[in-house]
């Protein structure tokens, strides 16, 4: 017999909640101790009425007997704190109705929000979450995001790419891939929380490539929109941007429109679309603002880096470059000035894995809403723990960090393993590179197909993971 089954009745509540996609669903479930005294194992009962069948569960030890539903205390969270409380999750699949469940019992005793040894009374539940399921709202919280309601919160998905090309390669808007309920529905059966949609400012601008100007601005929103909807955050990032690198490397695009990666945002254009799509999502605090994708102003200046954090904050002329640079304090400000309030994320230099210097040269916000963006693939320089202990770790203890981006240079899971096992360990919110079907020959392709299938390796073992964590 296991603690939990043997464990004594306590005065508790159980919180139900679901984010549903037609063919099945998400569930939160959390047992809250009313006590005054910590609580030595848990086992939850609950009972569907229809075909709702157990998928994972996360966080707890889940199993199923017919319509019954048990879930027993992991080794780590056995112990409930007097008024505190613990949450574990699973996906189902279901056809036909899917109500929600009234029997909720912990350790053999209805869970009603009173001491079961002095009364008995008609089991009661309450939803954690607003009818839809909708992304929350974020905003940083000390070295953390959270909710509205102060509920600490990771970012934990993928990057889906073509935004940022598509539309200047004569491909179309999202590279035929289709951004629709059923291409929604496969992220979830992931445990997909959040999206990172790479964007070009060009095309957002109508100033080059097709669909561009408000066409592709609304079919941005309408994806944008979607997501939220179905409880996924939203990260917009200016990915490709105008400006001409003419003395780069050959293996550097040198082309002056946003046909590729540049170095740093520019001044001719990149303010300016900050400011529009600042304006087409502000009061939507579920869509989180990436600024630019990978900045490495120190290559043009001879590897100084000295002069490339200069660059990075502050912009202007920056040595090695012809074209006027918008450095990130001119993009926080050009946001700012639209009156929206949403979270930012602002990459280090080589692109996005340094962040030693970050904090120093943070730019003013005056909302102090600013998380770093990281990007660990295994071929960047910074690609060992002892060099994220050193490097990440002391600024994740400052500020929130995310990773924007990561994977590795083959098809395998290991190095992502270790990276995804290490962000868990350090409260990091991560997102994979990258949710399109290209064939994994030479890593960081996530699924074979967009009905989520995923590609053996490292698509199978990144699925895995996020169906054992939540955010």
């Amino acid at each position: 017999m296991s603690d939990a089954t043997a464990a004594a009745a306590f005065a508790c509540r159980v919180d139900y909640s679901t984010n549903d996609w037609g063919s099945g669903f998400g569930v939160n479930v959390t047992v809250a101790n009313l006590d005054s005294s910590a609580v030595s194992g848990w086992r939850l009962t609950y009972s569907y009425t229809g075909n709702q069948t157990l998928q994972q569960g996360w966080n707890g030890n889940w199993s199923q007997a017919g319509k019954k539903i048990t879930v027993t205390n992991m080794s780590w969270n056995a112990t409930i704190p007097a008024k505190g409380s613990v949450t574990a999750g699973a996906n189902f699949a279901y056809s036909g109705g899917n109500a929600k469940p009234t029997d909720f019992a912990v350790n053999g005793a209805p869970c009603t929000g009173v001491n079961p040894t002095t009364t008995t009374t008609t089991t009661t539940t309450t939803t954690s979450t607003p009818p839809g399921g909708a992304a929350p709202k974020l905003r940083v919280s000390g070295n953390k995001l959270v909710t509205a309601d102060g509920t600490p919160y990771r970012l934990l998905g993928v990057d889906r790419s073509s935004g940022e090309f598509a539309c200047v390669q004569g491909k179309g808007m999202w590279d035929g891939g289709p951004v629709d309920q059923a291409s929604v529905d496969a992220m979830k059966t992931w445990n997909i929380h959040a999206v990172r949609v790479p964007l070009n400012e060009e095309c957002w601008l109508g100033v080059y490539g097709s669909p561009g100007g408000a066409t592709y601005q609304q079919a941005v929103k309408d994806y944008a929109d979607l997501l939220v909807a179905n409880g996924i955050t939203v990260i917009l990032d200016l990915h490709w941007t105008w400006g001409a690198y003419p003395n780069s490397p050959d293996w550097h695009c040198k082309d002056e429109h946003a046909v590729c990666q540049k170095p740093m945002p520019d001044a001719k254009y990149s303010p300016q679309f900050w400011t529009g799509v600042a304006n087409a999502f502000k009061g939507n605090d579920a869509v989180v603002f990436d600024l630019f994708n990978e900045p490495y102003p120190e290559m043009p200046a001879d590897w100084d880096k000295s002069l490339g954090w200069q660059c990075w904050r502050d912009g202007g002329t920056c040595t090695g470059l012809p074209y006027e640079v918008a450095g990130m304090q001119d993009l926080v400000d050009a946001v700012r000035s639209t009156g929206a309030t949403n979270v930012l994320m602002l990459g280090g230099l080589e692109w996005a894995n340094d962040l030693r210097e970050w904090l120093t040269h943070k730019p003013v916000d005056p909302l102090n809403n600013i998380a770093a963006s990281w990007h660990a693939y295994s071929f960047n320089a910074c690609a060992t723990e002892t060099c994220w202990d050193s490097q990440v770790a002391p600024l994740a203890q400052q500020v929130p960090v995310v990773l924007g981006e990561f994977g590795q240079d083959n098809c395998g899971y290991d190095y992502m393993e270790t990276l995804t096992d290490w962000a868990d360990a350090h409260h990091i919110g991560y997102l994979a590179w990258t949710w399109n079907p290209w064939g994994c020959t030479t890593g960081a392709v996530l699924i074979k197909d967009w009905n989520g299938t995923p590609e053996p390796g490292l698509g199978e073992g990144y699925k895995a993971h996020l169906l054992s964590v939540t955010p």
